[in-house]
């Protein structure tokens, strides 16, 4: 399963085409990962403007979000997952 890492700088409208091509290629289930409220805001809103882009193929996406310790910079942190299914 692919894991797509999401910045409070990544661009909403980019992550949306990028998360529907991930999952078109993975069959239909993708991680997005975020760290920090102002990342959990850009992941958001690329599911959202996601949904909007899977609409016309008769497809609608799903969102089970969910705590993960990761590590960064040689310290555990609590990341925000997004498991994103396409239906």
């Amino acid at each position: 399963m692919q894991t797509l890492k999401v910045s409070s700088k990544t661009d909403p409208k980019k992550l949306a085409v990028a998360l529907c091509e991930s999952l078109k290629e993975s069959g239909g289930e993708v991680i997005l990962q975020a760290v920090g409220a102002g990342a959990v805001n850009q992941a958001v809103k690329g599911i959202i403007i996601a949904r909007g882009l899977a609409a016309p193929e008769g497809a609608d996406l799903k969102a089970v979000p969910g705590f993960a310790e990761t590590e960064l910079d040689g310290r555990q942190i609590t990341a925000v997952r997004f498991r994103v299914l396409w239906r």
